[in-house]
């Protein structure tokens, strides 16, 4: 019987918090862009109210089976239309808060799945 988890040379995701995300040990304090095939950048916009079409559009340009989308600190939902390029190359979509779509993009990265989390990172109010 094994115990130990199997080796993944994906990206993956190794901490979060409120206003992080720390993938492969290092920590960033911005949203992020990491995909399952070593893709990491930064997503520009500091709040889902920065959000718009030409974010989602950006997403279509991955070669991924699935986007998790990460809101932020709740669960919110962008417009459908925003992601008409997402279904026109057939891609899936799940909107989720950040901190749960870290743990399932993990899970579907460590599967081998060819998968993308587009995280927004939100500084607390206050």
């Amino acid at each position: 019987m094994k115990f130990q988890p199997d080796k993944s040379n994906t990206l993956t995701v190794t901490g979060y918090d409120r206003d992080w995300i720390a993938v492969d040990k290092q920590r960033y304090e911005h949203s992020l862009v990491v995909c399952s095939n070593g893709t990491l950048q930064p997503w520009n916009c500091n709040s889902f109210a920065d959000l718009g079409p030409a974010h989602f559009a950006q997403l279509a340009d991955f070669d991924v089976e699935t986007i998790i989308f990460g809101s932020g600190n709740c669960l919110r939902f962008p417009p459908p239309a925003w992601l008409a390029p997402l279904i026109a190359q057939r891609i899936g979509f799940e909107a989720m808060d950040t901190p749960a779509a870290c743990r399932t993009y993990n899970v579907l990265a460590g599967e081998g799945r060819k998968v993308l989390l587009a995280a927004v990172v939100e500084w607390p109010a206050g």
